[in-house]
């Protein structure tokens, strides 16, 4: 799986997409499988990844 939010192509939580809904629901499924991320940051690259904690990823 590859992620990038909608518009923009930006990091999570930019954009349209419910990440936090799309997180959970692969947590019920059972997904184990990789998650890429392709995205370009909005800012700095270190500010584009604060959207891991608020959604639980590390």
């Amino acid at each position: 799986m590859q992620l990038a939010d909608n518009p923009g192509r930006n990091e999570p939580g930019t954009g349209e997409l419910n990440y936090q809904f799309l997180f959970k629901y692969l947590d019920e499924i059972g997904y184990t499988g990789w998650i890429g991320c392709e995205y370009k940051p909005k800012t700095t690259t270190e500010a584009g990844l604060g959207w891991r904690a608020a959604h639980g990823v590390q």
